[in-house]
């Protein structure tokens, strides 16, 4: 891409964009910089068909440990929080949310704070063996951010989400795959294969389909079942009309796997 990045790295190739948070030396902490780059990446995801599949991932041996501390101890007296959330973690955290692709989360070390934002905020977590994930907001005193309140309970519910919140413990691979935070937990040195064959099925599906699918899943979560059910038809008098609805039927009549293009 033409796009040069600083903080992270960028890569597509055969319908996959893989986004690496890259400061191994900070364990990918987020700065104010990183989290620009990332949503420039996301953006672009976005505005290109030839992706179809997004795997985020970080550099070294961990995910991302959060916020950077050491940008914040340098910020004007008049600066805000909620400022830079709203213009930053807030957004990035939308884009992918309303990003109608499929984002797959490849969980190689810690994943903590804001990093665990990220994490949830894809549709879908591979996390290595090796794995560990804490809500670090409450060890400095802080209420979680960048959408972990509001992901972390629809996932592992409530009373879980509140005992993971404020004690601050780390959970591991196995217990955070017992919980339901994430999908899969695999060998680290499966962790490439298995999140890059998923990637590839991802790449090869019915784009519009899962994207649909994704903004169906945002919206009923708040819905009483009367207008889920509402919003079920109006979204599925779209998916009829994509390309890839009319090969999945031309297929399954002639008896023979479906050959999807995205659209």
């Amino acid at each position: 891409m033409a796009t040069t990045f600083e903080t992270i790295l960028f890569d597509v190739s055969e319908g996959i964009a893989t986004i690496t948070l890259h400061r191994p030396d900070r364990l990918n902490a987020l700065t104010t910089q990183m989290g620009k780059e990332l949503l420039t990446a996301f953006k672009t995801c976005a505005r290109d068909d030839a992706i179809r599949s997004v795997v985020i991932t970080g550099s070294g041996r961990g995910f991302s440990a959060g916020q950077d501390l050491s940008e914040l101890a340098h910020v004007s007296p008049e600066w805000s929080v909620g400022d830079h959330l709203r213009h930053g973690y807030n957004r990035l955290i939308l884009a992918m949310r309303k990003l109608e692709k499929p984002i797959l989360a490849k969980v190689n070390g810690v994943a903590a704070g804001a990093g665990l934002g990220l994490a949830l905020a894809a549709d879908i977590r591979i996390a290595s063996e090796e794995a560990t994930f804490v809500a670090a907001f409450i060890g400095i005193g802080l209420a979680p951010d960048s959408g972990v309140s509001w992901m972390l309970q629809r996932l592992i519910g409530p009373a879980r989400a509140f005992e993971f919140l404020t004690t601050g413990r780390k959970v591991k691979a196995d217990e955070a795959l017992a919980m339901g935070l994430v999908n899969r937990v695999v060998n680290a040195e499966a962790l490439d294969m298995v999140t890059d064959d998923m990637a590839s099925h991802f790449a090869q599906a019915p784009t519009r389909s899962i994207g649909l699918t994704k903004r169906l899943l945002n919206k009923v979560a708040m819905m009483p079942l009367e207008q889920a059910l509402e919003y079920e038809a109006q979204i599925q008098d779209i998916a009829i009309h994509t390309h890839d609805h009319k090969e999945g039927v031309r297929a399954f009549l002639e008896k023979r796997p479906p050959q999807f293009v995205g659209r």
